[in-house]
């Protein structure tokens, strides 16, 4: 990519993006077998992230932009669980997962940013930790109901 035909094509996040698409491509030449619907899943999920980038960016509503880049940041995320599952399955070393989830991690804190702004959504000038009481809002608050676990 060295030219800039589309709007799309100047974004920093666009671009690492692609590089994350190339390098799960390169990656995903060696996983058969047992791993060959991991890899199919996370060949999608990895091009979708771009996709949804350009497409997003393309929108003239804000709203639609924001959709987008939240559809482009739940592929990474998935790319980032699919990842687990290559590690836990063999399919993945360690190093190869690390380098590849830091520059999701990256992707992912962009495209939140990007879509927050969008959004119209900003932080307020409230401080943290200040006591709001939200009826059942709590993170927590079904812990002590025992649930049977599957085996």
């Amino acid at each position: 990519m060295t030219e800039n035909f589309f709007d799309h094509d100047r974004l920093d996040v666009y671009r690492l993006s692609i590089e994350y698409v190339a390098d799960a491509f390169d990656i995903s030449r060696s996983l058969e077998g047992l791993h060959r619907h991991a890899r199919d899943q996370w060949l999608r999920a990895a091009q979708s992230i771009p996709l949804n980038i350009a497409e997003g960016n393309g929108k003239r509503s804000l709203k639609d932009r924001a959709r987008f880049l939240d559809i482009a940041r739940g592929s990474a995320l998935e790319c980032a669980a699919i990842q687990d599952v290559l590690v836990v399955s063999g399919g993945l070393s360690r190093e190869t997962d690390h380098k590849l989830k830091s520059r999701l991690v990256r992707i992912v804190a962009m495209l939140t940013r990007m879509a927050m702004k969008f959004d119209g959504v900003s932080e307020s000038s409230t401080e943290y930790n200040q006591s709001v009481d939200y009826e059942h809002d709590y993170e927590h608050e079904h812990e002590h109901e025992s649930t049977p676990r599957l085996r």
